[in-house]
């Protein structure tokens, strides 16, 4: 697919905003500090593209300027201090936005799965630059031969968290469409601790900031780096869902007690994919795997954090286990794995690993950034093959997005950062289906498929 990009401009707040630096939180600055890209999908009715008074450039440009002013944080750039830290430069340098056209047709791209097409429809980032010129939002609108168009956009992980992306892009949409601002966003880092010293040591065992399991017989995690992936989004109806959940909970309703509540669609296919990665991998009964987490903590604050707290409020934890366990054993000791490590995280045990960040002299063998600045993946976290990362898009709001010109047709992460690495989304429909975005190396992805769907018929 050819892509001619027509114009880029980066866009400044309409209005002046606060300027200066703001501490960020020991979430911010460890993990993935690299951008995170999603891309939807739209055809735009003739009636909009023939009678509007703007261009969908000129109409997500003057809403963004506006956009800016309430999340004027997005406007700014990262700045390094000691010990591998970060602080966000409140500078109002702007946001990239990339105005390109293709003369390829929408359908084209099929069922809208990840594929190299979109490597031309996302804005790339150039992490080999200083991170002070590296703009924190990247946005591009392409217009396809047929009237469709792709809106994506790249935003850093260092400033966000998923659920303050999507509130910040509902807000944008709204604008857009010329309504008011519905919710401003909670902008005071200092609520979730930024810019504090420790408050003590940690209290508990943090082993999410270990490093993860190897093949066994393997002393490094070096070779799996290296191999080939693929990604494949893989749909679970509402059935195939309830299929997981009863087998979770044993296959009779009659197990749940007040004291034992009924697994949920999250918990049952996670533990699932978990399985199935492993015998599609084909490991030993012996090989250690573990499964990472990102548990949203606003509401598990005391007190809570505003729900509209704008940037990362993430904790990271991990599951474990043997391969043998997940592969021989009832789907839900896998679900209470994950269960186990989820319900662990307090209040008390969020604050303990901030704590324990706090305390650490350097962040940088925690953070991702490092590796593809030097083009070396030896020193960012890996956690494919024996393990796997999940992450759950489950309760955001990722369509509807209209900007004037009408709902997305649909809508998908960009890509996804390597071996191991799934996103668990609601489906388009609103039939209460759920779809897997999820990266693996090739030789085990179609060994995946089959483990995946074996025992759930449609």
């Amino acid at each position: 697919m050819k892509v001619t990009i027509k114009s880029c401009c980066l866009v400044e707040p309409a209005e002046s905003t606060w300027n200066g630096c703001m501490a960020l939180t020991e979430s911010d600055q460890t993990g993935f500090l690299t951008h995170v890209p999603t891309i939807y999908f739209y055809r735009p009715s003739l009636n909009w593209l023939t009678s509007s008074k703007q261009t969908m450039f000129e109409t997500l440009k003057d809403s963004l300027s506006r956009a800016l002013v309430h999340f004027y944080p997005l406007a700014g750039r990262l700045r390094w201090l000691d010990g591998s830290r970060l602080e966000l430069d409140c500078n109002g340098k702007g946001v990239e936005l990339i105005e390109a056209r293709t003369e390829s047709d929408l359908d084209e791209l099929g069922d809208f799965s990840p594929s190299p097409h979109f490597d031309h429809l996302i804005p790339q980032m150039n992490y080999s630059s200083p991170i002070e010129e590296i703009p924190l939002l990247s946005v591009q609108l392409t217009e396809f031969r047929c009237g469709g168009v792709t809106l994506s956009y790249n935003i850093s992980h260092a400033a966000t968290d998923g659920q303050s992306a999507l509130h910040f892009i509902t807000e944008w949409a709204r604008l857009a469409r010329g309504e008011p601002l519905a919710e401003e966003p909670v902008l005071d880092r200092k609520l979730f601790r930024a810019g504090e010293p420790p408050s003590a040591r940690p209290r508990f065992q943090h082993a999410q900031f270990d490093p993860p399991p190897l093949l066994m017989g393997q002393s490094s995690s070096e070779n799996e780096r290296r191999k080939e992936t693929t990604t494949a989004m893989l749909r679970l109806t509402k059935s195939q869902l309830e299929i997981l959940r009863n087998e979770a909970d044993g296959g009779r309703s009659d197990n749940i007690t007040a004291a034992r509540r009924a697994y949920s669609r999250y918990e049952a296919v996670t533990g699932h994919l978990w399985r199935s990665a492993c015998m599609a991998r084909g490991h030993t009964r012996e090989q250690p795997t573990s499964l990472g987490l990102c548990v949203d903590v606003r509401r598990r604050m005391k007190p809570p954090l505003p729900d509209r707290f704008f940037g990362n409020a993430i904790i990271d934890v991990v599951a474990r286990s043997l391969a043998g366990e997940l592969m021989t054993r009832p789907l839900g000791y896998a679900a209470g794995k994950i269960r186990e490590a989820i319900d662990g995280v307090t209040c008390e045990y969020v604050h303990s690993a901030i704590d324990y960040l706090k305390n650490m002299e350097d962040l940088s063998e925690l953070q991702d950034i490092h590796a593809l600045r030097t083009k070396e993946a030896a020193g960012a976290v890996f956690y494919g093959n024996p393990n796997l990362w999940v992450i759950s898009w489950i309760s955001l709001p990722l369509t509807g997005v209209d900007f004037g010109w009408g709902k997305d047709i649909a809508m998908t992460p960009g890509a996804h950062a390597g071996d191991g690495d799934s996103v668990i989304l609601p489906g388009c429909d609103g039939d209460g289906s759920l779809v897997v975005a999820i990266c693996l190396q090739s030789e085990f992805m179609e060994g995946f498929k089959k483990f995946f769907y074996q025992n759930i018929p449609n």
